[in-house]
């Protein structure tokens, strides 16, 4: 099925040499998921951004983002990686196509293995989150939304959820335990800080990260992952600069960047162990330039994969 999409050069059989699209195995049956592997759906869904009247394109990311991770050396000996193909939304039933991911998410971790999601738009937010929250029903999740946005707009009438709405919707099902990290002031209207200071939305300002707050910034993060059971992690890709992510459906040119200081503290969230779930979401390849954003997005994911 991805014989054309995991390719890459080979360097040698033995497994020092071998890069991902070598260690990548298409799989079916969820029952031969094993504790600790990574597991990876595919999102391919943008009908959230045609509801929140954004630029459509984003439901072809999962498979660019797929051949730009193809070819990173693996690291890791022991290293798993499963592949369980594209969710794709018929005919605009989004709400069924969230509900189905979130099954597929609540086998993986029920399983002991790591959630990984390709998406098309940031409406993944809710249906991974839903996942998560249906494996492990007493536990109390975290979610670290790296974004320029909070995605806390209330469903507009006739309407319905789309890539702007998912922290609202799971803020209904009871107390959420969030932190939104590089929200933009220019990009989220007063009634949107007030939506998160009502719900408990923690929050760190674009303008923040600098990497003499870094002390801070750990501390913050901190304070979220240490009175959690488990932790998801979303990736909108408008949150960095317009130079190194063009391929977004709203570019910000006062974005963030993908230097040491946003390493330092990614690469700390991804060393918890409490980490079960991670997606990357809002990559348009009709709006990219030289894939600048799927392969940054898929460095990204690939990080986690290395530690």
């Amino acid at each position: 099925m991805f014989q054309n999409i995991w390719q890459g050069r080979m360097d040698g059989d033995e497994l020092l040499y071998h890069r991902l699209f070598q260690r990548v195995k298409e799989e079916h049956n969820y029952d031969r998921i094993s504790t600790n592997d990574f597991v990876l759906h595919g999102f391919a869904v943008d009908e959230g951004v045609r509801r929140n009247k954004g630029r459509q394109g984003a439901k072809e990311a999962p498979d660019v983002i797929r051949k730009n991770m193809a070819n990173f050396p693996v690291v890791l000996p022991d290293f798993s990686l499963l592949d369980f193909g594209n969710i794709t939304c018929e005919d605009g039933h989004l709400e069924t196509t969230q509900n189905a991911l979130a099954k597929k998410v609540s086998k993986v971790l029920l399983k002991g293995g790591k959630s990984l999601v390709l998406s098309g738009g940031h409406e993944v937010t809710y249906a991974h989150y839903l996942g998560v929250k249906t494996a492990f029903p007493e536990q109390k999740i975290g979610i670290i939304n790296i974004d320029a946005h909070f995605d806390n707009r209330q469903p507009e009438k006739g309407v319905g959820a789309s890539s702007g709405t998912g922290f609202w919707q799971i803020a209904q099902e009871g107390p959420i335990n969030s932190l939104h990290i590089g929200i933009q002031r220019n990009s989220n209207t007063l009634k949107l800080f007030d939506t998160a200071h009502q719900y408990g939305m923690k929050y760190i300002l674009a303008d923040e990260l600098f990497f003499e707050n870094l002390p801070s910034i750990y501390q913050r993060i901190n304070d979220l992952l240490d009175t959690v059971d488990f932790a998801y992690l979303t990736i909108c890709m408008d949150v960095f600069n317009a130079s190194v992510a063009p391929g977004v459906s709203a570019s910000a040119y006062n974005g963030i960047f993908a230097d040491a200081t946003f390493m330092h503290f990614y690469r700390h969230i991804l060393k918890n162990k409490k980490l079960v779930a991670l997606d990357v979401a809002e990559v348009n390849p009709s709006l990219d330039i030289q894939d600048r954003t799927a392969r940054l997005a898929a460095c990204l994911v690939n990080e986690w994969l290395m530690i």
